[in-house]
C-alpha cells in the first residue's frame, strides 16, 4: 500500500490554479464555460462572474455571463451565483433542507411564489410584497424551481421553472465533489461552511463519497481519487497574471485557516478579506500579491510587494483586456504602491 500523500502548500495552490484554469486560459466554447463555473461563480458584486470567466476562458466578452451555458441562482450561502445551466440542480436542490419542517417551508414558499408569478418574471421585491414576506423568497431556491437574473444595478428578477428530477442527497454529493475539485483538499466541515450547510446536513453526502485521505499544512483532509495524479505532479513556477474579482473561487474561503494558507501575512489577509465589501485580488507568479478596486474604467492597484517592470507591464495588459461593458475610454490603471 502506498504511503499517504502529504501535500505541501505549493502543491495545493498549484492544484487549485491548474484545476481552476488560472495557469492557462481555456479555449472559447460551451465546454470551457461549464468547466470555468464547475463550482459556480459568485456574482454578488455586479459582474464579478464576468471577470471570473475572463480570468479562465479566452475571448470572454461583456455579455458572456448571459450565455446559454449559464443560469443565475441563489447558490451557496444564498449568494448570487452564475452556474452551468445543465448543472444548476446541484447548487439548488443540493442545499435543500434535511428536516421535514425546512423542506415544507421551502416547498410552500415555492408553491406560493408559483401561484403569485403565474408564469411572469418579476423583481424579487414585488414577490416579497405580494406574498407578505421579507427578503425570504430566496429560500425557495433549494427546491430547484427558482431561477434569477440579476444585472447588478437593480433588484433580481425571479421566475419559476420545472422541478429538476434529482435526489437531494445525490445532488449534495455532486456539490461536494465539485467543492473538492475546485477548493480541495477539504473536510466535511470546510465543505459545509462553503455550501452554507450545517455539519449534520453535510455528513451523509460526505460519507457517501469515494475519498483519498491526505495530510496538509492544516491537518488531515481528503481529495477526490481522480485528482490525486495532479496533486502529485511537481509544482511548476507560475507566470500567469490575473485580476480576480471580489469573491472569485480561487480565494473564496470563509474560515481563518484556509485564508492563512492562501495568504500567510496577517496584514495582507486583512486587506483582502475586509469586514465589508471585498476588493479584487491580484494574482502574480502563483501568489496573491495585492488588491485592486475599480470605479467604472478607473482601476487602482495596491501591490503587497515590489513588482518587477515586466510584472507591472503584464498586470497593465491584463487590466486593459478586461471585458468591461459600456466604457467610453480604455481602462486607466493607477498604482498605489
Amino acid at each position: 500500500m502506498a504511503a499517504r500523500l502529504e501535500l505541501t502548500r505549493a502543491q495545493i495552490l498549484s492544484f487549485r490554479r491548474r484545476t481552476g484554469a488560472l495557469e492557462e486560459r481555456l479555449p472559447p466554447g460551451p465546454r470551457s464555460l461549464r468547466t470555468a463555473a464547475w463550482a459556480g461563480l459568485q456574482d454578488s458584486m455586479p459582474r464579478a462572474a464576468l471577470l471570473s470567466i475572463h480570468a479562465r476562458v479566452e475571448g470572454a466578452h461583456p455579455e458572456i455571463w448571459d450565455d446559454d451555458a449559464f443560469v443565475q441562482v441563489w447558490g451557496p450561502r444564498f449568494a448570487v451565483y452564475v452556474v452551468p445551466a445543465e448543472d444548476y440542480a446541484f447548487f439548488t436542490v443540493g442545499r435543500h433542507p434535511d428536516s421535514a419542517a425546512g423542506r415544507e417551508r421551502a416547498e410552500d414558499l415555492a408553491d406560493r411564489l408559483d401561484a403569485f408569478l403565474r408564469g411572469r418574471q418579476l423583481p424579487d421585491y414585488e414577490a416579497h410584497d405580494g406574498l407578505g414576506v421579507v427578503n425570504s423568497v430566496r429560500r425557495a431556491t433549494t427546491t430547484g424551481r427558482v431561477l434569477i437574473r440579476w444585472e447588478g444595478a437593480r433588484a433580481p428578477h425571479i421566475w419559476i421553472v420545472p422541478r429538476p428530477q434529482v435526489d437531494p442527497l445525490e445532488a449534495r454529493r455532486e456539490l461536494a465533489r465539485r467543492y473538492l475539485h475546485v477548493f480541495g483538499p477539504g473536510t466535511c466541515a470546510s465543505f459545509a461552511t462553503w455550501a452554507g450547510l450545517n455539519l449534520k446536513e453535510a455528513r451523509p453526502a460526505w460519507d457517501g463519497l469515494e475519498l483519498t485521505p491526505v495530510g496538509t499544512p492544516l491537518g488531515d483532509a481528503s481529495i477526490l481519487p481522480a485528482d490525486e495524479p495532479m496533486f502529485r505532479e511537481h509544482a511548476q513556477p507560475s507566470v500567469a497574471v490575473r485580476l480576480l474579482p471580489s469573491g472569485d473561487a480561487y480565494w473564496l474561503f470563509h474560515d481563518a485557516a484556509h485564508r492563512e494558507l492562501l495568504v500567510p501575512d496577517a496584514k495582507e489577509r486583512a486587506a483582502l478579506w475586509t469586514p465589508r465589501v471585498w476588493p479584487g485580488a491580484l494574482l502574480v507568479a502563483g501568489e496573491l500579491a495585492g488588491t485592486w478596486r475599480r470605479a467604472q474604467g478607473d482601476l487602482s492597484l495596491e501591490p503587497w510587494r515590489p513588482l518587477t517592470k515586466a510584472e507591472r507591464t503584464a498586470v497593465e495588459a491584463e487590466a486593459a483586456s478586461l471585458p468591461l461593458p459600456a466604457l467610453a475610454e480604455p481602462v486607466a490603471v493607477r498604482w498605489l504602491g
